[in-house]
């Protein structure tokens, strides 16, 4: 983790890893390098497994509103080439998704675009009431990209999420509460404490547990019904094995914290 970048940063504290889009003079938008030096972070946070929690953020008042439409827009000359080598880059919302630690989305001001299908991609969305979301494609000619399409249905249905898209425009943090695609909101002078709280939270919980909830919700994604149930039986009756399982049920008769392991 000791890897410096130039548009972001990236801090561990203990299981939590944080990784701060680093360009607040454009809003976190994504230019230069950010896309492929996001890549190689969450690739190093995901081969990590000490790490349970990833937040993603921005650096000072914004998330990220997608692209640098100036960057990319180029001049009176055709537009600038993107800085990325290759498709695989647009894995960071597959990462995100994917990897086995708990990603959240900790969003205040701009998420839109690229921004917007990274947060979605997330396991959990924390919003600041001073967020601003916006699908925002189609204001720039272009379909979409980062799995938007894929992740949000899942998180507010299908007939909202095609209007998110076809019909772009700006909603707050109530909106995305209400829509059920942030899980929470908070004031903005209590944002960091709520953020603080909800990974200090996570990272609290059992280690193999919530690495095979976290298995369970992506293998459920892909089976049918009693396939998963058959699955999901063997990992359970996997994890009463484990000495954090006897310790859990323990420290629940005995009213006291549980010391977990990881084993």
């Amino acid at each position: 983790m000791s890897q410096t970048y130039e548009t972001l940063l990236v801090d561990r504290q203990g299981a939590v890893a944080t990784v701060s889009l680093n360009r607040p003079d454009k809003r976190n938008s994504i230019g230069g390098a950010m896309m492929v030096e996001l890549y190689e972070a969450l690739r190093a946070i995901a081969a990590d497994g000490e790490i349970r929690v990833v937040v993603l953020r921005g650096q000072g008042a914004d998330f990220c509103p997608g692209a640098d439409i100036k960057h990319y827009g180029g001049s009176d000359a055709a537009p600038a080439r993107p800085a990325w080598s290759s498709t695989r880059e647009f894995d960071v919302a597959v990462m995100l998704h994917e990897m086995s630690a708990v990603t959240i989305a900790a969003i205040s001001g701009a998420c839109a675009g690229a921004g917007f299908g990274w947060a979605c991609a997330c396991d959990l969305r924390l919003a600041s009431e001073t967020a601003k979301f916006n699908t925002a494609f189609l204001d720039v000619g272009v379909g979409g990209d980062m799995g938007g399409p894929w992740t949000l249905p899942r998180l507010v249905g299908a007939a909202k999420a095609r209007e998110l898209y076809f019909l772009p425009g700006k909603f707050d943090a109530a909106e995305a509460y209400r829509i059920g695609l942030v899980a929470r909101v908070a004031a903005a002078g209590d944002f960091e404490a709520e953020l603080s709280a909800l990974t200090a939270r996570l990272a609290r919980a059992a280690p193999l547990a919530i690495r095979t909830m976290k298995a369970n919700f992506l293998a459920a994604e892909k089976m049918g019904f009693s396939d998963y149930i058959a699955l999901e039986s063997e990992k359970h009756m996997r994890l009463f094995q484990t000495e954090d399982t006897t310790e859990a049920f323990k420290a629940f008769v005995e009213k006291r914290a549980p010391v977990f392991k990881g084993r």
